[in-house]
């Protein structure tokens, strides 16, 4: 089987001071690429080469897809160096740092003139050159794992430990259901403490420490878990096609 070129999706952010501003996103689409690819960039030369596995849908959780040999030299417009990359089952992202530092966008991926139908602008990340400094450019930033979550999805970095349960601490004052057989959900919730990713529920298990549920001590145990509720409290602190 003669290889092919993969199709390449790409985009650009310039900076003249700012070297993390300058920078090349390609998406190099080869679904289910085998991890032993290659990939080099030296100077303004990139090769790529790779093969897929195939993918069957017989259990219907997939789009059948056979196996391809990918590869490719490229002659970008200028010197590169890779900052970047991360594989998913879709596609190899990869970051180029340019090296030269200029505010004026590159006017096309390729040093020379022609039409690549292989190569398209992934129209996700493209900004026009004087609006890339108008908002927060979140999608770039998560791209090819160049985030501070390590290439996790936007939006999931934050929820180290699921720590936004600490608020629940504020159910203190919960005693009072007699006829528990005595059941102490304090003691029950204390064992809990050790799992130290769920850090939001030591809190919850400290609210709720007066709540004995066995009828006699209801009242102290309110008065108890009102107190360790109010010191919880105080804790809260561009062109789809390459020129001619």
């Amino acid at each position: 089987m003669a290889p092919i070129q993969p199709e390449i999706l790409w985009a650009q952010r310039s900076s003249e001071s700012e070297p993390e501003r300058n920078v090349v996103f390609l998406t190099i689409n080869a679904p289910e690429l085998d991890p032993d690819y290659e990939l080099s960039i030296s100077g303004n030369k990139l090769r790529f080469k790779g093969k897929t596995h195939q993918v069957d849908n017989s259990k219907g959780t997939a789009s059948t897809i056979d196996p391809k040999d990918y590869e490719v030299d490229l002659d970008l417009f200028d010197d590169c160096t890779e900052r970047s990359r991360a594989l998913s089952g879709k596609s190899l992202q990869v970051v180029l740092q340019k090296n030269k530092a200029q505010q004026e966008y590159w006017p096309r991926l390729l040093k020379d003139k022609g039409r690549n139908n292989r190569i398209r602008s992934n129209f996700d990340l493209w900004r026009d050159e004087d609006e890339q400094e108008d908002d927060e450019d979140d999608a770039a930033d998560q791209f090819g794992g160049m985030g501070g979550a390590g290439g996790m999805p936007p939006g999931m970095g934050g929820m180290g430990g699921m720590g936004g349960m600490g608020g629940m601490g504020g159910m203190g004052g919960m005693g009072g259901p007699g006829g528990a057989g005595g059941m102490d959900l304090a003691s029950m919730m204390g064992g809990m403490g050790g799992m130290g990713g769920a850090g939001g529920a030591g809190g919850m298990a400290s609210g709720m420490g007066g709540a004995d549920f066995g009828g006699a001590g209801a009242d102290e145990g309110a008065e108890a878990g009102g107190d360790e509720a109010g010191e919880s409290s105080d804790d809260d602190g561009p062109p789809p096609l390459e020129e001619a």
